[in-house]
């Protein structure tokens, strides 16, 4: 038993590395993208409530043309500034058009391997903190 509860909090120690580790090549990663002046063609608020707590969420979408082409603008916190006919300021990259960097920094493979090990350090903290805590209390009640 014991064995157990070491080895998962060693892949829990090894998880939380490479999250560091992926957290600076995320980071540090080039990321390629043109900036081009787009037309706004629509906008819209999307309000989503959850049932059980009551919280509201908002979800902003905003289409852009470029090239004769419509996209959507990924990445947009916000439609202060965009309306109907403006010309905006957009990143083109990977065929898709974001409103920052970050937009195309937290979609970058690096970036999505760095979330996969940021939950997998969450899941395994939880599963090996309440694994050690029924060993204690196994061990307690022998």
């Amino acid at each position: 038993m014991k064995n157990k509860v070491a080895l998962m909090w060693s892949i829990t120690l090894i998880c939380l590395i490479l999250t560091i580790v992926f957290w600076f090549l995320m980071n540090k990663a080039e990321i390629k993208y043109e900036e081009v002046k787009a037309t706004v063609t629509s906008t819209s608020t999307k309000e989503v409530v959850n049932k059980k707590t009551n919280n509201r969420t908002t979800f902003y979408e905003v289409k852009v043309e470029y090239n004769g082409k419509e996209y959507e603008l990924q990445n947009v916190h916000g439609l202060s500034g965009y309306y109907k006919g403006k010309s905006v300021t957009a990143l083109l990259s990977n065929d898709k058009l974001y409103a920052n960097v970050e937009g195309i920094r937290s979609t970058s493979p690096v970036a999505i391997v760095y979330f996969a090990f940021l939950f997998g350090t969450f899941g395994m903290l939880m599963l090996s903190a309440t694994y050690m805590s029924k060993v204690k209390a196994k061990k307690q009640a022998e």
